[in-house]
């Protein structure tokens, strides 16, 4: 599938109502996200982002107190709102608070979109000029990290759905496509097409596929390809290949020896022979 064809296919809308709204408008109103919430109802959206993206919520006093991906997001927006009024140190202090209580550092700065859920969350660092779109979420561990000193766009951008996987780390201004999953370990230095799946150190891409519903993110991290154990068995079956071939090489060279043998032999006892003729 080529890049325009991956973006054509993230393009495409949910399967149920045939329409790319970006926001589910055909589910039924109850559950319909908001289109433009309030700061009640973002943070209702927020709680009910965490149940529908982490099967081990069970209560909604579970998710306000012990869910540090939710806190870290409820302090980064209090903060960015803080650095877009320029009132930057406030900003920073609040967010290092903010990263010594939840073990997610997150800097003020980076721009991140609605429905966005970090679990379980240590470790996970997110860049000044780093952007995250809708739906996006992220596994502990992750790094959305710069490779740059100069104050430019400089961290990576998620668009919506992404998935990152635990420990993954995305660096530079690159793009990961919408619906994309990126697995665990994994090191992104290239930018990924939309609906792909990349794996690896450095991180490459071993599928492309349609997508789901952005809400529904896929969660089979164990179907993962894993190109490492891939490759190894590729060069076992390589040396297998080779091994046999060196043994039918070293077989023929022992048949070629031993008729040299034979024949150097018979040559030997014939000149003997007729040695022994002529002396007589």
């Amino acid at each position: 599938m080529s890049e325009k064809q991956a973006r054509e296919c993230a393009e495409q809308a949910c399967p149920t109502c045939g329409t790319c709204c970006g926001e589910c408008e055909c589910l039924p109103e109850d559950v319909r996200v908001f289109q433009n919430p309030n700061l009640f109802q973002r943070l209702l959206e927020d709680i009910e982002t965490v149940f529908s993206k982490d099967p081990a919520a069970r209560s909604t006093i579970e998710v306000l107190t012990s869910y540090p991906g939710l806190h870290a997001i409820w302090i980064h927006r209090l903060t960015h709102f803080l650095w877009l009024h320029k009132i930057r140190f406030p900003a920073r202090f609040i967010s290092h608070i903010g990263r010594w209580l939840t073990g997610i550092e997150i800097h003020p700065g980076a721009v991140i979109g609605r429905r966005f859920f970090i679990d379980h969350g240590m470790g996970v660092v997110i860049g000044e000029t780093a952007e995250i779109g809708n739906d996006v979420l992220m596994y502990k561990g992750a790094v959305l990290g710069g490779v740059s000193l100069e104050q430019t766009k400089r961290h990576p951008t998620l668009r919506h759905g992404v998935v990152v996987g635990s420990n993954a780390v995305i660096l530079g201004p690159i793009e990961i496509g919408p619906h994309s999953k990126v697995g665990s370990g994994a090191v992104v230095v290239k930018p990924v097409p939309a609906s792909a799946t990349v794996v690896g150190v450095p991180a490459k891409v071993v599928r492309i596929n349609g997508i789901a519903c952005p809400r529904k993110p896929d969660l089979r991290h164990e179907e993962l390809p894993d190109i490492v154990t891939d490759r190894l068995r590729q060069l076992n079956a390589r040396i297998e290949a080779l091994e046999a071939q060196l043994r039918n090489l070293e077989t023929r060279a022992e048949e070629a020896v031993r008729v040299y043998d034979d024949q150097n032999d018979f040559a030997a006892d014939r000149v003997v022979e007729e040695e022994v003729e002529r002396w007589r």
